[in-house]
């Protein structure tokens, strides 16, 4: 790892324990006498666990969610960050998958408009890894599964001529271009979570389910709070949504009425990492190249000045799924495959950030990790109370997950209710107040944007791009009634402004420097140390600032 990055998770550690004690501030500590009531508690706060809250509130349903760390702490932030039908995952013979995933692109798309947006991928044919006929197929098959009304099909294009392939080694004179999406996949976990609550879901971020017990009639689950708190749940149903910790969940925290095995499955835990660093190209396309061993690899524009490459495909080792972080042998393997197709190599020296993510995905006794399925599996258990285990998935099928467990939940509930997010939108998604009909999801945002700008001419036009790519429609609640800069108060670290930070304390579970810095945006990756500790500061005086006031209180 580089100095930047040592850096950077130096302080990023610092400023963690410096916050912990405050995480969980805001909500007055409970005790186990108090009960509370719901239908449904989900354990697990990453995009399955947050869609499910969604979803059945949205039906009517009480809900109670606990996290035991961030929103989106884990798996749910360290995707590659793609809405995509999985392209390689053809080679598996994934069909069903890849058109389940594929019909559900554009209903994302248009449901976020803001956090979303549709990418063109650029594949550089080399013809030692599959023939111009294979690819071909993969591609028209790619186009045809599932219907398509926003994204561009394919085509063939000439790298010599193409901007594409002016970053590209001069060997690579033909490629293919298709379409996908890009999610910041953090935030779509936050927006999740958001709609729960506005549909009367509780989310309890920083609250670890310590015990869940069941007998005939229900849960008593006892949840624990980072501040020492307890809270005691009668619920109807648990729904385990705990990713990586899905089974461990089962084995040690949930206890059956009569001693029956819960676990019923295994998981594979697969580490997936990514290297960021500085900007490799000029133009708005991503890369998609393959590698020798039959996997492939992603280059995607990042952040304006970056470019992110991943991923790995390495099976687990220990028992700490949050204790993930790439080894020098990832990094060397994401430059060099890199390398093969960029005229200027990348090294490790280039690296600014990393990040690894667990992938909990549903053993099938296959040997290579790569071909390991993506699907889901919803498993159901009413030998007592209801439980359903939710078991792999991936980012793009969230939606049509969450709507699967709520139909199941319904069903062994007793109480099954209709289904209602496929065309909904998610929080900050519904632009029309701005911008009146839409149309495409990406010209609307565009027309968002300068929306924005005509009613807020103050506004700096960085900022305003940012607050509106971050925010949506919500964009008002974090600009409220300023009507300068000055009113948006002080700038802690460049571009980010004291109201800003207090609506991610009050409106989005943020607690820490890395909640903000890292998951609710990444201007981490903008910021230097100090400015980054300044976050911390800021974030710091809050918290306790709010203690005091719910001491006195």
């Amino acid at each position: 790892m580089n100095e930047c990055e040592n850096a950077s998770g130096e302080i990023s550690e610092q400023i963690h324990r410096s916050i912990s004690p405050f995480a969980v501030s805001a909500i007055p500590p409970s005790t186990s006498a108090a009960i509370t009531h719901c239908d449904v508690l989900i354990v697990g706060g990453g995009i399955n666990g947050c869609g499910i809250a969604r979803d059945l509130a949205g039906r009517g349903f009480r809900v109670l969610l606990c996290e035991k760390d961030d929103l989106a702490a884990h798996t749910s932030s360290s995707s590659t960050k793609l809405i995509h039908g999985g392209l390689r995952y053809l080679e598996y013979y994934e069909f069903s998958l890849v058109r389940k995933a594929l019909q559900e692109r554009e209903v994302l798309l248009k449901s976020a408009p803001h956090i979303m947006w549709p990418l063109r991928f650029v594949m550089p044919h080399d013809p030692s890894m599959r023939p111009a006929w294979m690819v071909r197929i993969g591609l028209f098959m790619y186009d045809h599964l599932a219907k398509r009304e926003v994204l561009p099909g394919s085509r063939a294009i000439d790298l010599r001529s193409h901007a594409a392939g002016e970053p590209l080694k001069p060997q690579f004179k033909r490629g293919f271009v298709y379409s996908d999406g890009w999610v910041d996949d953090a935030r779509l976990v936050v927006l999740n979570a958001l709609d729960a609550r506005a549909k009367g879901a509780e989310v309890l971020t920083r609250t670890r389910c310590v015990s869940a017990r069941r007998d005939a009639g229900g849960w008593t689950a006892l949840l624990e709070s980072a501040d020492g708190g307890q809270r005691t749940v009668r619920a109807r149903a648990v729904v385990n949504a705990a990713g990586p910790w899905a089974e461990s969940f089962l084995r040690g925290v949930a206890h059956a009425a009569k001693g029956e095995a819960l676990a019923t499955r295994h998981l594979r835990l697969v580490k997936g990492s990514h290297i960021v660093v500085p900007r490799l190209f000029k133009h708005d396309h991503a890369y998609i190249f393959q590698n020798p061993d039959k996997r492939i690899i992603f280059a995607i524009p990042y952040q304006d000045d970056f470019t992110l490459i991943g991923t790995t495909d390495i099976e687990l080792k220990g028992d700490d799924p949050g204790a993930a972080r790439i080894g020098a042998d990832e990094i060397d393997y994401l430059c060099t495959q890199a390398s093969r197709y960029f005229e200027k190599p990348v090294v490790p020296g280039d690296v600014v950030w990393t990040y690894s993510g667990v992938r909990p995905l549903l053993d099938d006794d296959s040997g290579d990790p790569s071909a390991v399925t993506r699907d889901y599996m919803l498993e159901s258990n009413t030998a007592a109370a209801p439980l359903l285990s939710v078991w792999g998935g991936k980012i793009t099928t969230f939606r049509k997950l969450a709507e699967d467990a709520a139909d199941e939940v319904g069903r062994m509930l007793g109480e099954a209710r209709p289904a209602w997010t496929e065309g909904a939108f998610l929080a900050g998604g519904d632009l029309s107040d701005w911008i009146g009909t839409a149309a495409r999801p990406d010209d609307d945002f565009e027309r968002f944007v300068a929306a924005v700008r005509s009613k807020h001419q103050w506004l700096d036009a960085a900022l305003a791009r940012r607050l509106a790519r971050a925010y949506g429609a919500r964009i008002s609640k974090v600009i409220g009634d300023a009507r300068s800069m000055a009113e948006l108060g002080a700038a802690v670290a460049p571009g980010l402004h004291e109201r800003e930070l207090s609506y991610l304390q009050d409106e989005e579970w943020a607690c820490s420097a890395d909640d903000v810095l890292w998951r609710r945006s990444k201007l981490g990756l903008h910021f230097t140390p100090e400015q980054r500790e300044r976050v911390g500061a800021w974030m710091q005086a809050s918290a306790s600032r709010q203690q005091e006031a719910i001491s006195c209180n």
